[in-house]
């Protein structure tokens, strides 16, 4: 399957070899609510009614609205979601979500793809 554009343009979401949703920000994005609610939707339709561990790349992300924290509350089809970052920046952004937001589902952020991947998979392993 290629990969979804999230409606607005600002990401995209993949079904990586039938294992994890990927979902990628683009650089420099200011994500707001209708951006969420546009990528939560995309999540679902490459899903197709079942639920798969789900990493997020949000290396290059400048900032995510309130509104769009919220939004990431609500469950979708992610049975798990690594936060996948590099900066101080990126880490910020992500303990201020884990800290105010309860996630639908258990989340982590990491700034290595390979620590995210393997915790992100090791359920399926079992």
């Amino acid at each position: 399957m290629e990969p979804i554009t999230v409606d607005g343009g600002k990401g995209t979401v993949d079904l990586e070899d039938d294992r994890y949703i990927h979902l990628v920000w683009n650089r420099s994005v200011r994500i707001e609510e209708v951006d969420a609610h546009a990528a939560m939707s995309a999540v679902n339709v490459v899903a197709d009614g079942s639920e798969y561990p789900m990493l997020v790349d949000m290396a290059t992300t400048e900032s995510v609205s309130r509104q769009a924290r919220a939004v990431f509350s609500i469950p979708c089809a992610a049975s798990r979601i690594a936060l996948l970052g590099s900066s101080p920046v990126d880490r910020v952004l992500a303990n201020f979500f884990l800290s105010l937001h309860v996630p639908p589902c258990p989340t982590r952020f990491f700034t290595s793809r390979d620590d995210a991947m393997t915790w992100l998979l090791e359920t399926q392993a079992t």
